[in-house]
């Protein structure tokens, strides 16, 4: 049976400037082009989970403006469900400048617009989409007390809760305490943590942080070097990455949330084979360009897997 999965998070209209190298402080250089495309990390990992194979439904804010119907068609097109989207009247939908060099690495800048005009409110009737809900994400693209309410109207329902800090900044100290999973990348988690990212004692040290703050399950995404994840019982372990090329590596990171939350147990049994695919489905998003275009389907997912 597929998952049910709910995003709460940001949607952004993404332009991206193709450049050979990033400008240094003060300079101005050209960019060889620019393309605009559907994006947020919100926005993305819904789209990842949908195109895994999961029953995806997205609680967020767009702008009373072309860029919000365009998001909101994007997002239904990829068999979103967007009847808990509200249009802001007041903000302009959310959108990102993003600077990508020749080696594939990228550059952002965020505007937040109707996502970080969120109110604790905006989850108030939310209740229905909880229902029979395996997982709720979120991310820090949008309002913290907003991701609070959402998370604790999420207990109710039994719905696992995941946490992916980013942009990493300060964490409200109660919104742990309602947080099942926690899915920083090294240096978010050393932010938050206060401990450096440099061998296997170092990210039990962080899981055992987060797990004293009311955090059950880690997961530190590693680049290149893979995904460490620890879960209580003294079970943890580190999954390989997937060499590839990559192009551009804008959306790696949201496709290995909304895949694996396509794929995962909603008691973590099977987070070693959930985190292959989805580092697996991370690595196919890098070989193209564009966040959300470049996300893969089920079907492409398997049939990489497939080849080892």
């Amino acid at each position: 049976m597929s998952k049910k999965v709910v995003v709460l998070g940001s949607i952004n209209v993404d332009t991206t400037y193709h450049v050979d190298r990033f400008p240094q402080p003060g300079e101005t250089i050209s960019a060889k082009s620019k393309s605009s495309a559907p994006g947020g990390k919100g926005a993305n990992q819904a789209v990842a989970a949908a195109r895994s194979g999961a029953k995806t439904f997205f609680i967020g804010a767009v702008g009373s403006d072309s860029e919000g119907q365009y998001m909101l068609e994007a997002l239904k097109d990829n068999d979103v469900d967007v009847h808990h989207i509200t249009v802001d009247k007041y903000h302009g939908t959310g959108s990102a400048a993003v600077t990508l060099d020749a080696e594939g690495q990228n550059d952002i800048m965020i505007y937040g617009g109707a996502n970080q005009a969120m109110t604790p409110d905006l989850v108030n009737d939310i209740d229905d989409v909880l229902d029979g809900a395996d997982f709720l994400i979120s991310q820090f693209e949008t309002p913290q007390d907003v991701t609070l309410a959402a998370f604790k109207k999420a207990k109710g329902h039994n719905v696992t809760t995941i946490l992916n800090p980013a942009p990493a900044h300060d964490i409200l100290p109660e919104l742990l305490k309602y947080t099942d999973v926690i899915a920083p990348n090294e240096s978010e988690c050393a932010l938050l943590t206060g401990i450096a990212i440099t061998d296997e004692d170092s990210m039990l040290k962080s899981a055992d942080y987060f797990r004293k703050q009311g955090v059950k399950h880690l997961l530190i995404t590693l680049g290149s070097k893979g995904v460490f994840y620890s879960c209580p019982g003294d079970k943890y372990g580190l999954v390989p990455a997937f060499k590839v090329h990559a192009v551009d590596t804008t959306a790696a990171g949201d496709t290995f949330i909304g895949a694996l939350s396509s794929q995962l147990e909603d008691d973590l049994s099977n987070v070693a084979d959930a985190l292959v695919y989805a580092q697996r489905a991370s690595s196919l998003t890098v070989q193209g360009m564009g966040a959300m275009p470049s996300i893969p389907t089920a079907d492409k997912v398997k049939a990489a897997l497939a080849e080892k």
